[in-house]
């Protein structure tokens, strides 16, 4: 990655200049049995449909607030990234009364209905599918995000040293951000080409990073696995070996 990059957008943009077909994110969720592998290409084009949809339609600019209901999940990640794109500020499991947009999945729909702005739902069955019907006061992402374009400019430029994310009750900036992740990277020993696989959640910061920004940050990739107690005995070191893992991190 470049030591220029201020903000996990300008990470992406990185990966994407140096190597776009490589694996960037491959996501397993052992109750349902779905592997989704994203090369950075893919991944990077959902991330510009997504950041699309939020400046676009949901008119969300720099310094609006977000409230991510969501679990480790790879449409997780695209929406971490597509809101460091456009300069929004996630708060993970944030209070979506305070928010200005909220996006939830199956088990936060009611928590969501506080939001008094913009509500995006994610069904987060496999292929990315709609919900059978569209959850009351909320738009289906599914339904919402194909139609985006597939290139993503910011009407204003992203500021590095604004707010960029909100979790466990701490704040970072864009720039904060990738230097903890850089950080975080080099004690884990990520270098250009590691393969981390991660079974930690997304509600703190260490589920974050091993899950999305150390990998991005150190030219890797990851390994997100959800429900990792659904394997059968045996099958996490199988997956291990099948998938080139570098590192592990199954369990906090």
């Amino acid at each position: 990655m470049n030591a220029s990059d201020r903000t996990p957008a300008d990470l992406l943009r990185s990966a994407l200049a140096a190597d776009p077909a490589r694996p960037l994110v491959t996501f397993y969720d052992d109750a349902t049995g779905e592997r989704v592998e994203l090369s950075v290409a893919t991944f990077a084009n959902w991330v510009a449909k997504t950041a699309n949809l939020l400046q676009g339609e949901l008119s969300a600019s720099p310094g609006d607030r977000l409230a991510l209901l969501l679990p480790a999940h790879w449409q997780t990640a695209v929406w971490l990234l597509a809101c460091s794109s456009v300069g929004v500020t996630v708060e993970v499991g944030g209070d979506p009364a305070g928010a200005d947009l909220v996006v939830a999945g199956p088990d936060t729909l009611e928590a969501g209905r506080a939001c008094s702005g913009e509500r995006i739902a994610l069904s987060l069955a496999p292929l990315g599918r709609r919900f059978p019907a569209v959850p009351a006061g909320y738009a289906d992402y599914a339904v919402e995000v194909p139609s985006q374009g597939d290139r993503f400019a910011p009407f204003v430029p992203v500021d590095p040293d604004a707010p960029a994310l909100v979790v466990g009750g701490t704040e970072r900036s864009g720039a904060q951000l990738v230097e903890q992740a850089r950080a975080d990277a080099e004690a884990l020993g990520l270098a250009p080409g590691a393969r981390l696989l991660s079974g930690l959640g997304y509600e703190d910061w260490q589920g974050l990073s091993t899950g999305l920004y150390a990998p991005l940050a150190a030219g890797g990739s990851v390994v997100l696995c959800r429900h990792l107690d659904r394997l059968a005995p045996g099958g996490l070191e199988k997956r291990v070996e099948s998938e080139r893992v570098t590192t592990t991190l199954a369990t906090a």
